[in-house]
C-alpha cells in the first residue's frame, strides 16, 4: 500500500505575512529559502510529531486552528532572549526524558511551541 512518508510542510495564514517572516527570522534564527523556511532532514535534532488534538483542548487556544512547535538547540537560552526583546513568553517550562518543552506569543497572537529534543 502506498503510504505519507513524512511532512512536506505546515502552512499557515497572517495578516502581514512578511512582517511575521521578518519576525521569525530575527527572534528566532530562521532562514528563508524559495520563500518560506526550510529545514534540512540531518538538521533536525528529533523527529516531527503530528498530533490531533479535540477541538476544546486547552493545550493551545481554542480560536487558533494550528500551533507550530519548533525544534531548538537551546531553550532556556532562547526563551530568555524572547523576553529580554519584550515577547510575551509562557513562564511555564516542562522538563519530560524525551524533551523540554516552553511557549510564546508572537506578534499575531499565535501561541507557538518550542521543544528541545533529548
Amino acid at each position: 500500500m502506498a503510504r505519507a512518508t513524512g511532512i512536506g510542510g505546515a502552512f499557515l495564514r497572517a495578516n502581514d505575512p512578511e512582517a511575521l517572516y521578518a519576525w521569525y527570522e530575527k527572534h528566532l534564527g530562521l532562514k528563508r529559502l524559495h520563500g518560506s523556511w526550510m529545514f534540512d532532514a540531518e538538521d533536525q535534532r528529533g523527529p516531527v510529531v503530528v498530533s490531533l488534538f479535540a477541538r476544546g483542548s486547552d493545550y493551545f487556544p481554542t480560536s487558533q486552528p494550528a500551533m507550530l512547535n519548533f525544534q531548538v538547540d537551546n531553550l532556556d537560552a532562547l526563551l530568555n532572549a524572547l523576553i529580554a526583546a519584550g515577547v510575551e513568553v509562557d513562564p511555564k517550562r516542562e522538563r519530560y526524558d524525551y524533551g523540554s518543552f516552553g511557549w510564546f506569543t508572537d506578534p499575531e497572537g499565535n501561541r507557538v511551541e518550542l521543544w528541545q529534543p533529548v
